[in-house]
């Protein structure tokens, strides 16, 4: 004896709403991975610039002294500023390049990150780069 459809007409949806609830998930995890490793993207890139800005002015910092007292110029000591700039970013343990000249001074720094969900589809690390100038100043 067969046992009649309590919803006649529905029968052959059977399971169908299981499918679209499996869809939705799937869409909204991608959504959520695609969120984190966006936020961790950015925040890698404010780290990197943070940094890269730090430590070109503590090698701006550093002034020729002799050439303030001599006539009151304003210039950057360019070893003194690469020493320092290069101090500080070995005392914050990243890597980078720094060119100081009596104007400015640059420092490039290279951030490399673990990525959190991406290497499950191969991707790894993710790799920043941030360059930063600054100029001597006396007030």
């Amino acid at each position: 004896m067969r046992r009649a459809p309590t919803h006649p007409g529905h029968a052959r949806d059977r399971g169908s709403g299981t499918l679209l609830g499996m869809g939705i998930i799937i869409v909204v995890l991608v959504l959520a991975a695609t969120l984190l490793e966006a936020g961790n993207s950015m925040r890698a890139s404010a780290h990197a610039t943070a940094v890269a800005q730090q430590a070109a002015r503590a090698g701006a910092d550093q002034l020729d002294l002799a050439a303030l007292r001599a006539d009151a110029t304003v210039r950057v000591d360019p070893t003194a500023a690469q020493t320092a700039a290069q101090a500080y970013l070995a005392q914050v343990g990243e890597a980078g390049t720094v060119q100081a000249t009596p104007t400015d001074v640059t420092v490039t720094v290279t951030i490399t990150r673990e990525r959190v969900l991406l290497p499950l589809v191969g991707i790894r690390t993710l790799t920043v780069t941030s360059t930063a100038n600054a100029v001597p100043l006396l007030v």
